[in-house]
């Protein structure tokens, strides 16, 4: 039996404000490069609510794939290397959405987050994917070979998958979509 990754939970190695990446480098906690890192994290929290949410089929399953995507994805960002798979999973996040899109009734105007809770949660976990995205640009320089591997890419291309599954949960679900309303303008309104 091979043996566990993780053997301690409770290190205290960091508590006085540094920790260490996979390749045991040590840096303080609030460095860009763990902002990136807890933002993955928390981008796979909650879609890992929302495939809970979902239930059984194919979009806990896609779910759940993403969500092994994601740790890859962490565990480059703290390898600070990237394996050259990254344009494939992009293609694939790609197809998925194109497939779904295809079937919902084309945009005409803006979608607000909501409609029911696993619709807001789907774009609860769009949003914080986009901010994974913002702090991987953010860390780009030193990222280099994760920025050849298109995971800045991928990323992209997941909060588009998970904006166009938030529209598929609305359909689904019987909800609908909450759509933007516009402010009316003073001369329009008389």
């Amino acid at each position: 039996m091979p043996s566990p990754r993780i053997s301690r939970v409770i290190t205290r190695t960091g508590d006085r404000g540094e920790t260490a990446l996979a390749d045991g480098k040590r840096m303080p906690k609030g460095h860009p490069r763990f902002e990136l890192v807890g933002a993955l994290d928390e981008a796979n929290s909650f879609i890992g609510l929302l495939a809970a949410r979902v239930g059984e089929g194919p979009h806990q399953e896609r779910l759940t794939e993403i969500q092994s995507r994601l740790f890859d994805v962490g565990g480059a960002v703290a390898m600070g290397a990237a394996a050259p798979v990254w344009e494939a999973q992009t293609a694939i996040l790609q197809d998925w959405a194109k497939a779904m899109n295809a079937a919902l009734p084309p945009l005409k105007e803006f979608v607000l987050p909501g409609g029911d809770e696993t619709v807001a949660l789907a774009h609860v976990a769009r949003s914080v994917v986009r901010r994974a995205e913002r702090a991987f640009w953010a860390e780009a320089e030193s990222l280099a070979p994760l920025v050849e591997a298109n995971v800045g890419a991928w990323l992209n291309r997941l909060s588009d998958y998970l904006f166009v599954l938030a529209r598929m949960l609305a359909r689904e679900s019987g909800a609908g979509e909450l759509l933007w309303q516009p402010l009316a303008r003073p001369d329009e309104s008389e």
